[in-house]
């Protein structure tokens, strides 16, 4: 008979496991989130590119109805202020959110919902939603919902500064930015939320990032993940499958609530990843440090990390991301995040951006406020004031790098001492970056097969041949690795992938 403790630590391991899984298809991975996409557009996305370039899967802006902020030019933060659940925003109704999952799915990438569930909307001057919906504001008063005075955090009070470092109490019951708290503790609001979550995961969502999660108790959102619907059978996902689950918790160290709080419950994003790549790829730290990355960087363990470089809030400086690493910066930015994808730790998101100067403007839209469509150049670029990281070769050129290293772990670290590195994953990849004032110029072990590859970061294979660097793997796995002090890209990869492979 197996002792009632060691049942209860095993059912409590398997239970903090249950949402930890994005349940890509075989042989994909990396999250890009398509920030202020239409879903029209993020379905086109998904046929013509995420899914022939091996993506597991997009992170969609909140697809529930928020107040219209006109007042402000309808900045990209008018999505975070929530006046009811129905499925109607600027990227579309309830039926074009089903048919992009429908058609997403149908091609192997999995939809991620950026939820917002720890508050209403502020005191806007503006009352009329995306949906048509209005709401009392100085009564708390949201009918379509319903919410009422009695299912927020009463009485009202806003967060200090100093309450991060000093009141968790407050940080979670007091109004983040002045909106509406809601008390997750009553049944009533789980209800809510719950029915909301469930409707998009009948629809073929695959999980959630719970925005603000920090800013609500982690028992009561274990109450809310535990009442979710196993995924759809009818979009692909195997029998009993749980949402993956990654919560929004800024912590950098030093402040009252902490980020292990929330991994027994769900995985966390992981600001201080991008945070520290940033300052090695800037050179404020040197990257042979990065041997430990990781846990032992200081980082949560790998299963519980939904790791970036940027994301919406820190590329314009909020959540403390005034030193990371964007779309701005793109030389170290590419290498950052090619770092990121080649290393085995963690779960990795990248960003795909519209074009910014002013950190409150929102997408490109038009003269009626509705969104532009991102155009496709002949380059494969985007035009029409979308960046779209997801498109440069640098970068979705990692994304096959990754699929192709699979579960292979990272060995035979090289590096010069200073900020030269190159390792291995497995027997399927090999990456160099060079961060240094001279060249690199070595002959290293590759751990790859013998034979010719391309390297995918300057180029791309055109049939027998390639359109940037030829890497000439011999018998042992040695090459002359070279990556010039002054090329336009700090790294060079290869792997074992059609992509790459001659």
């Amino acid at each position: 008979m197996i002792p009632l403790i060691l049942l209860a630590v095993a059912v409590f391991a398997r239970a903090a496991n249950d949402y930890k899984n994005p349940y890509y298809v075989p042989g994909r991975s990396v999250n890009v989130h398509l920030f202020e996409w239409k879903w029209e557009d993020i379905a086109e996305e998904c046929e013509r590119f995420l899914g022939p370039n091996g993506f597991g899967g997009v992170q969609i802006s909140p697809p529930n109805e928020n107040v219209i902020i006109w007042s402000a030019n309808r900045p990209w933060w008018e999505r975070y202020q929530p006046i009811s659940y129905k499925l109607t925003t600027r990227s579309g109704d309830n039926t074009q959110l089903a048919n992009m999952l429908r058609r997403c799915n149908n091609v192997g990438v999995r939809i991620y919902v950026d939820a917002v569930i720890n508050h209403m909307t502020g005191d806007p001057p503006e009352n009329v939603g995306t949906a048509g919906s209005t709401a009392t504001f100085n009564e708390w008063h949201y009918p379509t919902v319903p919410y009422r005075r009695e299912h927020f955090n009463w009485p009202s009070c806003g967060i200090d500064g100093t309450d991060y470092q000093t009141n968790a109490w407050r940080v979670r019951n007091c109004e983040l930015v002045g909106l509406k708290d809601l008390d997750q503790s009553i049944d009533h609001v789980r209800n809510m939320i719950v029915d909301f979550m469930n409707t998009l995961i009948d629809l073929g969502v695959a999980g959630f990032r719970i925005d603000a999660a920090k800013h609500m108790w982690p028992e009561d959102l274990r109450i809310i993940y535990d009442r979710l619907h196993n995924l759809s059978t009818d979009h692909g996902f195997p029998l009993n499958a749980r949402p993956y689950i990654y919560q929004e918790v800024i912590d950098y160290g030093g402040e009252a609530v902490s980020r292990e709080e929330y991994t027994p419950i769900g995985a966390v994003t992981e600001f201080k990843a991008g945070m520290e790549l940033s300052n090695c790829f800037r050179g404020h730290n040197q990257l042979r440090w990065l041997v430990s990355w990781g846990a032992p960087f200081g980082l949560l363990e790998s299963r519980d990390a939904l790791t970036f470089i940027d994301n919406h809030d820190n590329e314009r400086g909020h959540g403390g991301g005034g030193g990371v690493l964007t779309y701005k910066q793109p030389r170290p930015y590419k290498a950052a995040i090619a770092f990121l994808l080649a290393h085995p730790y963690g779960e990795p998101q990248i960003m795909s951006s519209f074009e910014f100067w002013d950190p409150e403007i929102g997408p490109p839209m038009n003269s009626q406020g509705n969104i532009i469509s991102p155009s496709i150049n002949s380059d494969g670029t985007c035009g029409n004031g979308w960046i779209c990281q997801h498109r440069w070769r640098q970068i979705y050129s990692m994304v096959s790098f990754r699929n192709a290293a699979g579960s292979g772990g990272l060995n035979n670290w090289w590096d010069n001492g200073s900020n030269q590195i190159a390792f291995c994953r497995g027997e399927s990849a090999f990456i160099a970056f060079n961060n240094d004032s001279r060249d690199l110029n070595e002959n290293m072990q590759t751990c790859l097969p013998a034979g010719q590859y391309c390297d995918v970061i300057t180029g791309e294979r055109n049939g027998s041949s390639c359109s940037g660097k030829v890497v000439t793997v011999g018998e042992n796995g040695w090459a002359h690795v070279y990556v010039g002090a002054q090329d336009y890209d700090m790294m060079l990869a290869i792997h074992i992938g059609p992509q790459s492979r001659l």
